[in-house]
């Protein structure tokens, strides 16, 4: 799978879960500044790169609809979907193994 194997980015991950639900991109951004408790805000610049990306991918789907960009809506493909559990269980793996290491102790 080449990079597609590769650890996402935060903002990546975040887009992927927003989309699990189909919705514009100002709703992305929103949605990703919700879930991170305001920690992560997504330029547009950034956003817009990203889902090009995920575009070419297929991991994202552009839905039929109104012709504006600015309104068109995106959701996850089932591709998506594969790399977004695949992610979670990496992310997993890596919490385990902290605190199986750390012995559940916090610094």
């Amino acid at each position: 799978m080449g990079t597609e194997s590769s650890a996402l980015t935060e903002a990546v991950y975040y887009i992927l879960l927003s989309l699990l639900e189909p919705l514009h991109g100002y709703g992305i951004m929103q949605n990703v500044e919700a879930m991170s408790a305001g920690r992560v805000h997504l330029a547009a610049g950034t956003l817009y790169g990203a889902i090009n990306t995920m575009l070419e991918r297929d991991w994202i789907r552009s839905l039929p609809g109104e012709t504006d960009s600015r309104r068109k809506q995106y959701q996850i493909t089932e591709k998506g979907k594969a790399i977004l559990a695949a992610e979670i269980k990496r992310l997993e793996e890596l919490i385990h193994n902290a605190s199986r290491i750390l012995g559940g102790k916090q610094g």
